[in-house]
């Protein structure tokens, strides 16, 4: 797009461009995602940005009234392979802020200050800011929907001190954090403490096929980790995470209704952490798994020009290929299957020190995996997985990832298939021998999800 079509999908407030990229007025000294409802600002007076990040740094505020910083992530970032996309799935992860600049770097086997360059040159922002620009809203949520203390807070989203995290929320929202508190709607402040949970909105854009991702879900579930219940349409989701700095419970529920409008809508949703450091890591997990990002207009846009795919895609507009919430997870239930993942749990996974309802238990590591189960193509699997001879994270690189699962006994093109596109997050994977053309590409992933849905 360039300025004068960006500048036609403000005037429109066109919610499909939320995320995409943000304007900023010069006048007002406020950045705003394109569908926010004010009055649209005078041609000569906007300034876009591809990321939050890059509008905060040329010194402009968050819109109070839009919430910028509350859109849709990009959906570049799930289609790109290339250093950007892979750094910015690592930001996303919350990298930066537990291994700095360098650990990022390091993942993307570049030096710092190639990534800083790369970044700065397509984004207007370097890792820093972008992983600021995350912190300052992950501050946000945790100031509005739990009662912690305010000092306990910045080091949660990852500030190295009170006063850097009062600064930038000053420059970010112009409030201090006790202003933004206050601010929080009624109803949605919870306990002094994250024992009630934290309860977080997760925003999509365009229309979303909540039922079929439920669906899958629910076929998939593993006992002791995942468990789903309440009647069609109106279901919970619930799991156990491993995080970086502890573990956490997460229930999401299926929207009731038909799927969301062009406006886009949410997931309501509830995270119990043990440590609120892993707040960030937590909710981008789950917007993978659920693919919270995806853009489906494109998606849409370019399956229904197919012949074969037009009526399926007009039955199911918004319909999403669901990702992982644990990349290492999903591939050995991808070589293993539901029933013997489930003897997995109950033999090698940690049990929680507090179970909730069903969940007892954290799904077993590679490592203990590679240890108790080393023969065979488990064996080989998770000992490649442990020792980092096979890369699933956020930033690894997908055909690398493929040709080191492929060299792996036992593993065939069909399995490296579904890890490419699940634990990966790959949206145009074509499971071998399967009659998927290339004209449907970049979206090939959700092509075959049109299929498989349609009974094909």
């Amino acid at each position: 797009m360039d300025e004068d079509s960006r500048y036609e999908a403000v005037r429109s407030r066109d919610a499909r461009f939320d995320g995409a990229f943000f304007f900023a007025v010069e006048t007002t000294g406020i950045y705003c995602r394109p569908s926010c409802p004010a009055v649209t600002p005078k041609r000569r007076n906007v300034r876009f940005f591809a990321t939050a990040a890059a509008a905060q740094g040329s010194g402009f505020r968050a819109c109070r009234r839009c919430r910028p910083d509350a859109v849709p992530g990009s959906a570049d970032w799930n289609v790109r392979a290339d250093v950007v996309g892979r750094a910015m799935r690592l930001i996303g992860d919350g990298v930066v802020d537990r291994e700095g600049v360098a650990g990022l770097a390091a993942r993307l086997g570049y030096s710092a200050r190639q990534v800083q360059r790369q970044l700065t040159a397509e984004l207007g922002a370097g890792p820093v800011a972008l992983a600021r620009a995350q912190r300052a809203h992950t501050a946000r949520v945790l100031l509005q929907t739990t009662g912690l203390p305010v000092t306990e807070i910045a080091f949660a989203s990852g500030f190295a001190s009170v006063r850097q995290f009062n600064d930038t929320m000053r420059a970010v929202y112009a409030s201090t954090p006790t202003e933004l508190r206050a601010a929080a709607p009624k109803g949605r402040r919870t306990a002094n403490r994250t024992s009630a949970g934290i309860p977080l909105r997760l925003a999509h854009r365009g229309p979303y096929q909540a039922g079929h991702v439920f669906d899958l879900l629910e076929r998939e579930a593993v006992p002791g980790v995942e468990e789903i219940g309440g009647p069609p349409g109106r279901r919970t989701y619930r799991r156990t995470l491993r995080l970086p700095y502890g573990t956490g419970i997460v229930a999401v529920d299926e929207r009731p209704g038909a799927p969301r409008s062009a406006t886009g809508g949410w997931l309501d949703a509830r995270l119990h952490l043990t440590d609120p450091r892993d707040l960030t890591t937590a909710v981008q997990r789950l917007r993978r798994l659920f693919d919270l990002d995806a853009d489906p207009f494109a998606v849409d846009e370019r399956l229904g020009a197919d012949p074969r795919l037009a009526p399926l895609v007009a039955a199911r507009p918004g319909l999403r290929s669901p990702g992982a919430a644990d990349p290492e997870e999903l591939a050995v239930r991808a070589l293993v299957g539901r029933i013997a993942a489930e003897d997995l749990v109950r033999r090698y996974g940690k049990a929680l020190d507090a179970p909730c309802g069903t969940l007892t238990h954290l799904f077993p590591e590679p490592a203990v995996l590679a240890e108790a189960e080393p023969h065979g193509p488990l064996g080989a699997l998770t000992a490649a997985l442990a020792d980092g001879a096979v890369r699933l994270d956020p930033g690894a690189d997908r055909d690398d990832a493929q040709a080191a699962l492929l060299a792996l006994p036992g593993l065939d093109a069909a399995t490296v298939a579904v890890i490419r596109t699940r634990a990966l997050g790959d949206p145009d994977v074509a499971p071998p021998g399967a009659d998927v053309p290339d004209t449907w590409r970049p979206w090939r992933s959700y092509a075959v999800r049109h299929l498989r849905a349609a009974g094909e």
